[in-house]
């Protein structure tokens, strides 16, 4: 059986990521992948400022009542100052010409000729935000490859930047094979289950980023999956199912894509999660999941996961653990051969983290994804006493 960490990268050398890019409007860039880097075309702020409401004045020539010469609001150009007079001046407005501090108004007083004086001596460049102060003309502002976040779409919005160039969305494709399947909303007839893989994946792979192509519930015969194949090929980067990869009769995932491209079918040493696939079929990449709700779903988490993020340009996920922290339970029952992932959750006890155990472990136990806000990975053989330290891995919801 392969290892986790063959696994793991074995799919990160062949994930290629993605060069096709599209311009997009700044409220749409988000959370979308950077393709060029953004050089600044002016100063920010683009002319000396004043950092808060009050008075300009030359420092070396404040009095004890000075006289205001002209009021200079956010917006306006101001006149060159008056020697020996002040300018009222308000947050982020020009430095007038000739002045070069600022003093708080609740530093100030006015007299009833309209004279101001201070209670404190000015000194020069107080209160003054320089032109260029924040970014230069030419400054590299947000590098390639970044994931903007919004305070990178505010940044570029403040040097004037209209439109970005991004990485196009990774295009995964997705159907599900099984006659035993039913969409929710429908009566349940002997036989037969909820398709729960379709909706805990599709929204995962949306939280990515990707453009998911819902090609639904797939019927169990080797023509319709190499037609649902191709179509997925044609229109994905990558394509992914849950199930279907065995050597069983009724599954017809793996000839499918054997007909129509190549593929590797590995088990691997994990659990849950055993059986993994990999193959192209024209450009398109292929991921085979296993069928069990939990070992899908903890498969994607640790291994397929990280394939998509390069595949995106995304930063991959490192899997670094947290903790450690006290166990509040026992697993007395190890696999002597796969590392186990198992399924916990983080409390505070008395002031203290510790680790809870879901109770029922088993690969078609949804649940227990749904409890857990991390995993714990034991080792082949590897039993856990209460108040061992376990590493915790949070899990991606």
């Amino acid at each position: 059986m392969l290892s986790f960490e063959q696994a793991r990268d074995w799919l990160l050398q062949r994930a290629q990521p993605l060069s096709a890019t599209e311009q997009v409007e700044l409220l749409a860039a988000a959370g979308r992948v950077l393709a060029e880097p953004v050089l600044a075309t002016l100063d920010v702020p683009p002319h000396d400022n004043s950092a808060m409401d009050g008075y300009a004045l030359r420092a070396a020539e404040q009095a004890a009542a000075m006289p205001v010469s002209q009021r200079v609001p956010a917006g306006s150009v101001p006149q060159a100052l008056i020697a020996g007079s002040v300018a009222r001046i308000f947050t982020g407005a020009p430095i007038p010409p000739g002045a070069d501090a600022v003093i708080m108004q609740e530093q100030a007083e006015t007299a009833a000729d309209g004279t101001v004086s201070f209670s404190q001596p000015a000194s020069a460049g107080q209160n003054i935000r320089r032109r260029g102060e924040d970014i230069r003309v030419g400054q590299e502002i947000l590098p390639a490859g970044k994931v903007l976040n919004p305070a990178d779409i505010g940044l570029a919005a403040s040097i004037g930047v209209e439109t970005l160039t991004v990485r196009r969305p990774l295009r995964v494709a997705v159907f599900f094979t099984g006659d035993e399947l039913v969409e929710p909303g429908r009566p349940l007839a002997a036989g037969q289950i909820y398709n729960s893989n379709r909706y805990w994946l599709a929204p995962a792979l949306m939280r990515l980023g990707c453009e998911v192509i819902d090609l639904g519930i797939v019927r169990d015969s080797l023509g319709a999956t190499r037609e649902a194949l191709r179509d997925a090929a044609d229109a994905a980067d990558v394509i992914m199912t849950c199930g279907g990869v065995s050597v069983g009769e009724e599954d017809h995932v793996k000839a499918a894509v054997e007909a129509e491209g190549s593929l590797d079918l590995w088990k691997l040493a994990i659990k849950p999660g055993k059986p993994l696939a990999y193959g192209k079929i024209g450009l398109a990449d292929f991921i085979g999941l296993p069928g069990n709700p939990v070992s899908g779903f903890v498969t994607f988490q640790v291994l397929a996961r990280a394939f998509l993020e390069r595949r995106a340009g995304l930063p991959v996920s490192a899997l670094a653990p947290e903790g450690p922290y006290p166990a509040a339970f026992d697993w007395t029952r190890p696999d002597a051969r796969r590392s186990e992932f198992i399924r916990v959750r983080r409390v505070c006890v008395d002031g203290r983290w510790q680790l809870e155990l879901y109770p029922q472990q088993g690969s078609g136990v949804l649940m227990s994804c749904a409890w857990a806000d991390g995993l714990v990975r034991l080792e082949p053989g590897q039993a856990v006493a209460r108040g061992d330290m376990l590493a915790y891995l949070p899990l991606v919801q």
